[in-house]
């Protein structure tokens, strides 16, 4: 496990990332049998989720600057190793505690892993060979996306949930072998830069009390002292980690680059956007195994058709924002996803496949296929050059971000919050009633898409 060539910390990298992309949609397919085995509610599968996306958005911009700090490679395989354990110990859980703390724990780890897989591209390759290993990187991590909700159901279908941790463990532990642990010399000789561990404490405690109370609170009541505690806490923990940031010298997010109206814009529009997007799929697979009679297997491969149409056109909706800006293409994706959150409201006991899953997700694919390419374009350069691995940070924690407030904030917004048993009418009233507020949220992605995010490339102040 010393030093490894280019080919295999190009495997290495794909085979991490991907393992950490995997688990984060996998789960939402196995929720149903997690909460049948252990009995849970909407507030025990809210956990579920976000015990891992609090740490994971959180703290990846605390992972990039251990690496850029320590060492990439020793950060990476830090993290893929915790990743591992933590799978391990998700499968073992016997109870919702154990598996909130080890689902806390993957996160943190994947944290690590994440923003320093594409680090170690970045140290690895250069020139062309660089854009090369970063489109396998991204075609890979796409695919894995894509048919992960597939395997995981048919593992959920086949044996159990807990297969759908143990399958992840050992392609994070190959990463680990493949990258090796020895830095080469242009790693060794990055420069080091301060970390800020006080601003991390403070966004992930903050982000903890805020999420916590928007869970417990529907079946506790937000005036009991602990909820409006926690809620008043992250608040005030929320608003230190602001003033932090703007005094230290090394800050995770710099305030300044958000004066930069593209930047902001981006970001804005992928969080309202990805927030809708991460809505749907979590009350889309309790709908539709809880209501719609669907198998894990089924509800995972109901996704394929968003994602094959996302893989064959985000490369071409990519070159379109080259012509005609990446904005139309923003805008109208964003309205398009809107219309086919609305057609996901036919989706109802009854219905067939064919008749109403199909064509909202058809219809869903092609906007989100229009839209993902441009707003990633736009976030990664809205900044320049120089501080393109910043700007990808930051994103990445926006859009983990929306995940995290959407499930715990939209079962609130529609009445499910608080349930103690997934009853199939209550969830397909309340599925009804988010596929609205989803739909309003990509309006709102469009909005600001057509207000902030310019047609010509650079910085914008």
């Amino acid at each position: 496990m010393g030093r490894r060539t280019p080919h295999w910390i190009l495997v290495g990298t794909i085979l991490g990332s991907g393992a950490v992309f995997v688990e984060g949609s996998v789960t939402m397919v196995a929720l149903p049998a997690i909460a049948r085995e252990l009995h849970l509610g909407i507030a025990g599968l809210q956990w579920v989720l976000n015990g891992y996306l609090l740490t994971l958005s959180s703290l990846i911009l605390l992972g990039g600057a251990l690496g850029d700090h320590f060492s990439r490679r020793g950060v990476f395989v830090i993290g893929l190793a915790g990743f591992s354990v933590a799978s391990i110990a998700c499968a073992l859980a016997p109870n919702l505690s154990l598996l909130v703390a080890a689902r806390v724990l993957q996160g943190a780890a994947g944290a690590l892993v994440v923003p320093n897989s594409l680090a170690l591209l970045e140290t690895t390759f250069s020139g062309a060979e660089r854009g090369a290993a970063v489109g396998y990187w991204a075609a890979w991590s796409a695919a894995s996306g894509a048919f992960g909700p597939l395997a995981g159901g048919w593992l959920v279908d086949a044996a159990s949930w807990r297969w759908v941790f143990v399958c992840i463990a050992p392609f994070a532990a190959a990463a680990v072998v493949a990258v090796g642990w020895r830095d080469d010399e242009r790693e060794s000789s990055a420069a080091r830069t301060a970390v800020d561990y006080t601003g991390a404490a403070l966004v992930t405690l903050g982000l903890a009390g805020v999420v916590g109370a928007l869970i417990a609170g529907p079946e506790t009541g937000f005036t009991q002292p602990l909820p409006l505690a926690a809620l008043i806490g992250g608040g005030v923990l929320l608003i230190a980690f602001v003033q932090v940031e703007r005094r230290t010298k090394s800050p995770l997010v710099p305030p300044a680059i958000f004066r930069v109206r593209q930047f902001t814009g981006a970001n804005a529009t992928t969080l309202v956007v990805y927030a809708a997007l991460n809505g749907l799929f979590f009350l889309l697979m309790l709908h539709l195994q809880t209501t719609m009679g669907y198998g894990a297997m089924q509800a995972g491969a109901s996704l394929l058709p968003i994602n094959a149409l996302v893989l064959v056109l985000s490369p071409i909706a990519g070159r379109a924002a080259t012509r005609v800006g990446p904005r139309p293409l923003m805008v109208l994706g964003s309205l398009i996803a809107a219309g086919g959150m609305l057609l996901f409201m036919r989706v109802r006991p009854g219905a067939t496949y064919a008749t109403s899953v199909l064509p909202a997700a058809v219809v869903f694919g092609i906007g989100l296929g229009c839209f993902v390419a441009p707003l990633t374009s736009v976030a990664l350069s809205a900044l320049g050059e120089a501080r393109a691995g910043l700007a990808s940070g930051v994103n990445n924690a926006v859009a983990r971000l929306a995940g995290l407030l959407a499930v715990a904030g939209l079962p609130l917004a529609v009445g499910l919050g608080g349930m103690h048993e997934l009853e199939g009418a209550a969830v397909a009233s309340g599925f009804g009633r988010a596929m609205i507020i989803c739909a309003a949220l990509c309006v709102a992605g469009a909005a600001i898409a057509a207000v902030t995010i310019r047609d010509a490339g650079g910085l914008s102040s």
